[in-house]
């Protein structure tokens, strides 16, 4: 995968997009317009999630497949430990490997029910995540990512604490990290600046920024969900200030001011040497192939090979 970002980071910095398995049908058929659109923009990547406790393991398996197998993708399959013992964890490996899977981005996950909830550890599972990546590497030729945080896990006492994890991840064998959403810059940077001063060799492998453009008031609260922290002050002050005073949210102005804040973030991410830009769609294309738009990524007639 560090490979690709090297491949696709010759003329512009690269990017990739984040997907979710789907519930039903007609989510399903927005997953594949979503998919064939970004197709034909050549991410370097596209990952696909894994619900809390393994609720989507079956979806998860069987589309991450059917990426590596109709598509020109390059797809990373997500594996979390929650609700999960070894054998199982080992299993699943397993099938992402019978589908050509190669790619893994291992997670400790969220309790199911409660993303912020207690963390239990199946009996015959594992603590933590650099445990995980051990498995997964032991098992074969796999190329492992883990998680970052900018502003912290929000279960680590400390910032301190959270980069000797992700060191710890990294040396047992992860190749790159892919980090929690953010809305704030600085908190990027600020996590590479502590990896590189606690352990420089791990600091020198990507840190991908993960990124999500806000297009509704509503996506607001839903971004503060995924990413356990509150959206900075300037952030919400700005979109609130385009949403209107009226008695209706200004869907169009919020979505316009969401794209904007997007696009200024990406661009400061770039000017500042982050390996790759990594998106959140929900499955749907439009958002961030605008943001990628305003930057200068290209869309091609027809998709082409990697």
């Amino acid at each position: 995968m560090v490979r690709s970002l090297r491949t696709h980071g010759q003329r512009l910095v690269p990017f990739s997009v984040e997907f979710n398995p789907p519930r039903d049908a007609a989510a399903e058929a927005r997953l594949w317009r979503a998919v064939r659109e970004f197709e034909r923009m050549h991410p370097a990547f596209v990952s696909m999630t894994y619900g809390a406790g393994g609720s989507t393991r079956d979806r998860t398996v069987r589309v991450t497949g059917q990426l590596a197998g109709e598509t020109t993708l390059l797809p990373v399959a997500h594996l979390t430990a929650v609700s999960h013992s070894v054998a199982e964890l080992r299993a699943l490996v397993g099938s992402y490997a019978d589908a050509g899977i190669c790619n893994v981005l291992v997670l400790r996950g969220d309790p199911p029910g409660d993303p912020l909830g207690e963390w239990v550890r199946h009996p015959d599972g594992v603590e933590y995540a650099e445990e995980l990546v051990r498995i997964v590497r032991d098992l074969g030729d796999f190329h492992v990512g883990v998680a970052s945080f900018p502003q912290g896990h929000h279960r680590s006492p400390d910032l301190d604490h959270d980069t000797r994890h992700l060191a710890a991840k990294l040396r047992a064998g992860a190749e790159y990290s892919i980090t929690q959403m953010f809305f704030d810059v600085e908190h990027y940077l600020r996590l590479r600046d502590r990896l590189v001063a606690f352990d420089p060799e791990q600091g020198a492998k990507p840190i991908i920024p993960e990124l999500m453009p806000i297009t509704s008031l509503r996506t607001v609260r839903r971004a503060e969900e995924l990413c356990g922290r509150p959206l900075p002050a300037a952030v919400v002050d700005r979109l609130t200030a385009a949403a209107g005073n009226g008695p209706e949210e200004d869907r169009a102005a919020v979505r316009a001011a969401g794209i904007e804040i997007a696009t200024e973030m990406a661009q400061r991410l770039i000017d500042e040497g982050a390996p790759c830009l990594h998106f959140i769609t929900l499955n749907f294309a439009k958002a961030t192939t605008e943001v990628l738009t305003n930057l200068g990524y290209g869309v091609t007639a027809a998709p082409v090979s990697a």
